[in-house]
């Protein structure tokens, strides 16, 4: 009987020894965070590392991944590289009451972790349901035809918005980053005129662009040419100026030199002009006061003879 009392003592004690072994270190990772829970209480928060506690039941440790980003598919499931539609999540009406299809993605991560512990049940089910009753909520003031064609950034934007502001409201301790939007449908049934309403828009919008840029590179274009024939008219102004000028200052010179002496001014120029009018010609000058006739002949380009 003693025997099988020592055994039992032994075995008590070993597991004894197991459990303070086991429940006493733990490890936390890079992107991990945990909280000690002392008699189920949160006492200390603790992050990367290897650390102690009072043994369970004294104490546990709640390791969570706060650092790191998760994602929650709404409207659409991902297993092994195969995506399934959640019809009753992406199926939704639209303001003007039709039906249309809408799956999104939100990247979030806890942001308090005794928050996201105690705060709520199910954090992970709350922020499911506040994505449906954001998106539902956008979606129903938001018309077909803009949902699936111009106002799917416009639809994001809101969606992330209101999400934000419900997960506030709730204090679940999770951190909205981003929501992408990524379908949005019409039925089935109506498809095919809507692609063909979302091709000739498409097809609007490369023309718009084209004249565009087909703008963009005349302008620059025309304003060079337009600068071009300002700079030649400024030249030819001056040129016309400076030649002004000179004239001016010939016959400035000229008329100094006829008011010095009159006669030889004036025939100076009428056989400059002779030149001008007749080029390659003889002039011969006629002096017939004294009764004998004696006569210059003028050559151009220099030489004389008499």
């Amino acid at each position: 009987m003693r025997l099988i009392r020592r055994a039992l003592l032994g075995l008590l004690l070993t597991a004894l020894a197991a459990n303070l072994a086991l429940t006493t270190w733990f490890r936390v990772e890079e992107h991990e965070s945990a909280l000690v829970l002392t008699m189920g209480r949160a006492t200390r928060q603790v992050d990367k590392g290897v650390h102690t506690k009072l043994p369970w039941p004294l104490e546990t440790a709640v390791v969570l991944p706060t650092k790191q980003t998760q994602e929650l598919q709404f409207g659409f499931r991902e297993q092994n590289g195969r995506v399934q539609l959640v019809e009753d999540e992406a199926l939704l009406i639209t303001g003007d009451e039709n039906l249309v299809w809408a799956d999104l993605l939100v990247e979030w991560r806890i942001q308090d972790i005794e928050k996201y512990l105690f705060a709520v049940d199910d954090p992970d089910r709350l922020l499911r349901n506040a994505t449906a009753a954001a998106l539902r909520s956008v979606m129903g003031t938001t018309g077909l035809d803009f949902a699936i064609t111009t106002g799917k950034f416009e639809i994001q934007e809101e969606v992330e918005r209101q999400l934000v502001e419900l997960m506030d409201s709730y204090g679940a301790g999770i951190m909205i980053i981003d929501v992408k939007l990524q379908d949005v449908e019409p039925p089935q049934q109506v498809s095919a005129e809507f692609k063909a309403v979302t091709d000739a828009r498409e097809a609007q919008q490369t023309k718009i662009n084209e004249a565009g840029k087909y703008e963009a590179e005349r302008i620059p274009a025309a304003r060079a040419e337009a600068q071009k024939l300002l700079e030649q008219a400024e030249a030819n102004k001056q040129a016309r100026i400076n030649q002004a000028l000179a004239e001016v200052a010939q016959y400035k010179a000229i008329y100094e030199a006829y008011k010095a002496n009159p006669d030889v001014t004036r025939e100076r120029l009428l056989l400059e002009t002779l030149e001008q009018i007749l080029p390659g010609a003889d002039i011969v000058i006629v002096d017939s006061s004294e009764g004998t006739v004696k006569y210059l002949p003028i050559v151009p380009g220099g030489g004389g003879s008499q």
